[in-house]
């Protein structure tokens, strides 16, 4: 019995060991974007890259971002934000500003790559931030993808975040859509 009682205590504290240690070190990764008004989290299995910085000459010179990326999936995430600089400033969730980046961006993306389809758009609200996701398919970077594309914008600031998966993924890049909406 005292066997017994001892094998139980050291599975205990074996248990209780184990878990406090899982419980300091963190499975994600939390992003925030906007000041904080909008976050998600991503495994870390995905790696930041902070992205180039933008240029002048187009336009670009406020934008900021990271591409996060899966190499075991694949898979890759680009968070940007931009500085308006035309004294506009966008309402946290602006139907006017929301619809119309959604057109500039199907445009854009139907002009830069040759086979860009969307499939869906969905409104969605999070804590009062409106987005709106465009889910397409194209081929980059040699091969077909999926992609879900965020857009948004709060007072001066413009954000765009990408999904892209592979093609052949779709439960995948569905689990990570899941991630960037928690949900929705």
């Amino acid at each position: 019995m005292a066997t017994f009682i001892k094998t139980a205590a050291l599975l205990v504290l074996a248990l209780t060991a184990g878990s406090v240690f899982a419980a300091s070190k963190p499975t994600t990764q939390t992003i925030s974007t906007l000041g904080g008004k909008f976050t998600f989290n991503l495994p870390k299995a995905y790696a930041a890259d902070t992205l180039p910085a933008g240029k002048a000459d187009d336009g670009t010179a406020d934008t900021q971002g990271t591409m996060y990326a899966n190499q075991t999936t694949k898979s890759v995430v680009i968070v940007a934000e931009t500085v308006r600089k035309d004294g506009v400033t966008i309402g946290d969730n602006d139907a006017q500003f929301l619809d119309g980046a959604v057109a500039g961006f199907v445009k854009d993306q139907s002009a830069a790559l040759p086979d860009f389809k969307k499939q869906s758009e969905k409104k969605l609200n999070v804590k009062g931030l409106g987005l709106r996701q465009v889910d397409s398919t194209a081929t980059q970077g040699g091969g077909k993808t999926l992609q879900s594309t965020f857009l948004g914008g709060s007072g001066n600031h413009l954000l765009v975040i990408q999904a892209i998966s592979r093609a052949d993924d779709a439960k995948g890049h569905a689990a990570l859509v899941k991630q960037i909406t928690g949900g929705k």
